[in-house]
């Protein structure tokens, strides 16, 4: 767990430095990529997602929601429902109290996961999964909500090999994520995925090297595809083989 751990350490670093020196107003300023929230909000969110984790083996999630919540969800009421309601029962926190939250929540969760064995079923709102799964989610949800962040402040946020962690389960969720859109289930070893890192000095290789199917191009490009933060037509990602396409329509993240 030690690789993963840190590759969050280096996520909740690089988002701590965007937040460290935000006035008021900053902490207010709306959150394009999230309608109906403001950094403070995003920031809520992390840290409730990472206490509702925490509280699962224990409390269960279904309790630990409806307790940020206020209440059991609606029924029929999706995940996103849930967490719009989590978030709109517990804003309006001082920006330092919520800073404090989070470094909190942050840095528990990273102790929280060094105990474990990576193969230890922890229970998530997809059902069971891995821990080693589990912690890389919350690279990729951190990782996406900090881009989130930046945007919000008119920046950037440094992204680094952290980003490895979140290509490599976008690519081992093919047969879930290709289900789940209603096709063929894809499976990891039939795509050769190949990405420069983001600082340009090396190759990230996932898949045999005879896959049928090839996508390489920018490990940055990948990834905002596979969070659903970029369209593949907008990205320098190129890929070849039967099941390129369908690929690059299905390819997402569990952020």
């Amino acid at each position: 767990m030690d690789t993963v751990v840190a590759g969050l350490a280096e996520q909740h670093r690089v988002l701590d430095e965007l937040l460290t020196p935000l006035t008021a107003d900053q902490w207010d300023r709306p959150a394009p990529d999230c309608p109906g929230w403001t950094v403070a909000d995003v920031v809520l969110h992390l840290a409730q997602a990472d206490e509702w984790v925490m509280a699962g083996p224990t409390e269960g999630n279904a309790a630990a929601a409806a307790r940020m919540a206020g209440g059991p969800p609606a029924p029929g009421g999706t995940t996103d429902d849930t967490v719009d309601r989590m978030v709109a029962h517990e804003r309006g926190a001082p920006p330092e109290q919520l800073l404090t939250r989070w470094r909190a929540s942050s840095g528990a969760l990273r102790e929280f996961f060094l105990v474990r064995d990576p193969r230890d079923r922890l229970p998530w709102i997809f059902g069971d999964l891995p821990a080693r799964t589990l912690a890389t989610t919350r690279i990729v949800e951190c990782w996406i909500h900090t881009r989130d962040v930046a945007n919000a402040l008119g920046t950037t946020a440094h992204d680094g090999d952290q980003l490895w962690h979140v290509a490599r389960l976008a690519w081992r969720t093919l047969p879930f994520v290709s289900a789940q859109a209603g096709r063929p289930a894809i499976p990891p070893e039939s795509v050769r995925v190949e990405l420069t890192a983001p600082d340009g000095g090396g190759t990230w290789t996932f898949g045999p090297d005879d896959a049928p199917t090839a996508i390489r191009g920018p490990a940055l490009d990948f990834c905002l595809v596979a969070a659903r933060r970029a369209e593949p037509s907008a990205t320098a990602l190129a890929g070849q083989g039967p099941d390129a396409e369908a690929v690059l329509s299905v390819v997402r993240t569990w952020g």
